[in-house]
């Protein structure tokens, strides 16, 4: 496998597009952000000073998915039709479950909008808490799914296991 951001000399450039042709796309990635049962109550109780904390990280993520091309450097800047951030308490954790979906009709995907959408909806939730709870952890962050373009189809393989994608 060839990495597309390299070129023969494997110096790092921005992989040239223009000549894919323009399809949809969708990504869906998730986060998770880790917390005791008390910290967890702040947010389902709406107890915490910064305010209405999976709001905050909804508009946080949705924000960080349109600005995906300023922060990772060899992204191309996308029109996207849609971005979604769903966070959800999760008192099984406990803590909170992140699910991003981004779409575009373009000629690359969006993969790396919907990772950033969900891990920056994890650092609100955490930056929204961290008076309480020093200690959280976010982990899990990956994609679940991407549809669209050369490369087709992409579920994770729990996922298509269960017949859940």
């Amino acid at each position: 496998m060839t990495l597309t951001h390299f070129d023969a000399e494997g110096r790092a450039h921005m992989v040239d597009v223009s000549d894919k042709p323009s399809t949809d796309r969708m990504a869906i990635a998730e986060a998770i952000v880790r917390m005791t049962a008390e910290t967890l109550a702040y947010v389902t109780e709406g107890r915490a000073n910064k305010g209405d904390v999976l709001g905050v990280a909804r508009l946080a993520g949705i924000m960080a998915a349109k600005r995906t091309a300023d922060l990772i450097p060899l992204c191309h800047p996308l029109p996207l039709t849609h971005a979604a951030v769903d966070p959800v308490a999760d008192p099984t954790l406990p803590g909170v479950r992140i699910r991003a979906t981004v779409r575009t009709s373009g000629v690359t995907g969006v993969e790396m909008e919907a990772l950033t959408a969900a891990f920056v909806a994890a650092l609100t939730v955490y930056d929204m808490l961290k008076a309480v709870e020093k200690t959280m952890v976010i982990d899990a962050v990956r994609l679940v799914l991407k549809d669209g373009g050369t490369s087709g189809r992409f579920v994770a393989q729990e996922l298509a296991a269960e017949g859940n994608a």
